[in-house]
């Protein structure tokens, strides 16, 4: 069997300024499979799949499999003055006009642009891409950027879109120079997220001015978007050309379309903490990317009788 899983919890804040979310309500865990030649396989069936959950099996209520499912984009743009240099914010024009042409009927989009320690939302979830585009296209890129600030807010944003399979596309060029929090409180609270996230990170070779007490290397800071998508589920693309823009979002969109769907009711008992999450799959090892876990009570153990209380149904 082959078993896939993420990386260990990540640090608990070192003050009480950020909170995590604590998931309240049903638990979807998407993932993607692939053999190893990279080819997505489309034929798994539900009794092959093991979802485990502090390395004990889960039991799932839900099973199903995403072919050319719509999807639910919640762009998160980066429009601060370092996406001015180099064709940046051009290239990430871009990649949304190329997201945007690949639709199929039933997506919807938002876009939320950050600069200056704010996240504005400039277009709610909308089935309209031309209102997309033109907000995009009106984007003006300037101040300082408070990525992790921005980031902190994407659980927020999984409640949002109509579509069972959603997800962040996370567009910036990696620098942060104005957030409050500290990385260690981000991933804390990124342990609450629900969807996948996909950074569309844009590098290049131009310093940046670090703020007052921060080192230059500090500001480029790739590893951090690397590590937020391993722990949504999601992949990181990174473009230094403007070819390579095309292929990042077609292997993006792939991923959303031939996505598998896992979940449970957590049962409300002991207190609400990270739990780990990882998939046992028959056969030869698979390229597999799922969510690393989730913060709330305990999961519902396959072979264990649910106690008074425990919610109990299926999500359609």
């Amino acid at each position: 069997m082959a078993t896939a899983s993420a990386q260990e919890p990540t640090p608990q804040p070192e003050h009480g300024r950020a909170t995590a979310s604590v998931s309240v309500g049903y638990v979807m865990v998407p993932f993607v499979v692939k053999d190893d030649k990279g080819r997505v396989i489309k034929d798994l069936e539900q009794k092959g799949v093991t979802l485990l959950a502090d390395g004990k099996p889960v039991a799932t209520d839900l099973f199903a499999r995403n072919d050319r499912a719509p999807v639910s984009f919640a762009i998160l743009l980066d429009g601060s003055g370092s996406m001015a240099l180099l064709g940046k914010l051009d290239g990430a024009r871009t990649a949304i006009q190329e997201l945007l042409s690949r639709r199929v009927p039933g997506d919807d989009f938002a876009l939320y642009v950050f600069s200056e320690g704010a996240l504005r939302e400039e277009v709610a979830f909308t089935d309209d891409a031309a209102r997309v585009k033109a907000a995009v296209a009106a984007v003006k890129p300037f101040g300082t950027t408070a990525l992790y600030d921005a980031i902190a807010k994407m659980p927020e944003l999984s409640k949002l879109g109509k579509n069972g399979s959603r997800a962040v596309i996370l567009l910036t060029d990696g620098i942060d120079n104005r957030s409050t929090l500290k990385q260690s409180e981000l991933l804390s609270i990124l342990e609450g997220i629900e969807l996948p996230v996909y950074p569309l990170g844009f590098r290049s070779n131009v310093l940046v001015e670090p703020a007052p007490g921060q080192t230059a290397e500090a500001l480029l800071n790739m590893d951090v978007l690397g590590h937020i998508a391993r722990m949504s589920g999601g992949r990181m693309e990174v473009v230094t050309e403007p070819e390579q823009l095309d292929p990042a979002i077609r292997e993006i969109e792939s991923d959303l379309r031939t996505q598998y769907l896992v979940g449970f009711f957590p049962t409300g008992r002991g207190p609400a903490r990270f739990h780990p999450l990882a998939l046992k799959l028959p056969g030869s090892p698979q390229v597999i990317r799922v969510r690393s876990g989730y913060r709330g009570t305990d999961p519902p153990i396959r072979g264990r009788s649910p106690d008074k209380g425990e919610k109990k149904g299926r999500v359609r």
